[in-house]
């Protein structure tokens, strides 16, 4: 029942919230205290968002942002997790390729554009490089880190048992480092979404949310720029909810989850 108020209790902020956000913005520009070429009324932009949800040309677009965010983590998951356990369990191969690793990840993604351009052209594998490779860091390190943080003890218990590399690692290591790793998934999913709009926005790659958004702002229809803003948002909170609910679900049994009921 207190998890239920808990629940409850932070959906009811977060609405009061939003709703004091939304009368704020719709005073500011019914009160002309802001340009409203700049910033709409609040009630205008809702009203939008509802007609583009209808509009099946713009539904298009989602799907091609959404095509090249499921195709970047498909390859960061299938990628990424492997070499994180490779990694995570060999303290050499990690050594060896600590200096690379740390060299690549500083560099922004948005600086590969040119670069991404160049190799890819502007279509949508240049944007799904770019997903990639902003995605691929929490999954590997977080990856790492789960293989780290794995027990001694029980590793050894599991040795004493007769069980080789192989199945320690199957039967023991991975299972530990699980919630580890699927919270690294997680946090790349957001950055893939972001990467992926991003990368529509400034350099094209094909169909998709930030390319319709571009074409509507060079229209000055800031109306639906704010629409597709608000949408991007929404589809950001649908797929973090869903992942959420998922690592509950699979990992009810670690202590962060239970700490959280």
């Amino acid at each position: 029942m207190s998890l239920l108020r808990g629940r409850t209790g932070r959906v009811a902020r977060g609405t009061i919230g939003a709703l004091a956000l939304f009368a704020v913005l719709e005073l500011l520009t019914r009160a002309e205290l802001v340009n409203p070429d700049y910033l709409p009324p609040a009630s205008t932009i809702v009203a939008r968002t509802v007609e583009i949800l209808g509009d099946p040309a713009f539904l298009g677009n989602v799907l091609g942002t959404l095509r090249a965010w499921a195709a970047g983590m498909l390859v960061v998951v299938v990628v990424g997790v492997p070499l994180g356990v490779l990694l995570g369990s060999s303290t050499r191969v990690y050594t060896a390729t600590r200096a690379l690793i740390e060299f690549l990840r500083p560099i922004p993604s948005v600086a590969l554009i040119p670069l991404a351009i160049l190799v890819f052209g502007r279509g949508p594998a240049m944007k799904t490089s770019l997903i990639i490779y902003a995605s691929l860091w929490p999954v590997l390190f977080n990856t790492i880190y789960g293989m780290h943080g794995v027990e001694p003890v029980a590793i050894e218990t599991a040795r004493s048992f007769g069980l080789g590399r192989l199945q320690i690692l199957r039967r023991v290591s991975l299972p530990s480092a699980a919630p580890f790793i699927y919270t690294g998934i997680r946090v790349a999913t957001a950055i893939a979404l972001i990467l992926a709009i991003s990368t529509e926005l400034i350099a094209g790659g094909g169909q998709g949310i930030g390319t319709w958004m571009l074409a509507r702002q060079v229209a000055n229809q800031q109306q639906y720029v704010y629409a597709g803003t608000i949408v991007a948002g929404l589809l950001g909170l649908v797929i973090n909810a869903v992942f959420v609910a998922g690592e509950k679900r699979l990992f009810s049994w670690h202590p962060r989850q239970r700490e959280g009921l």
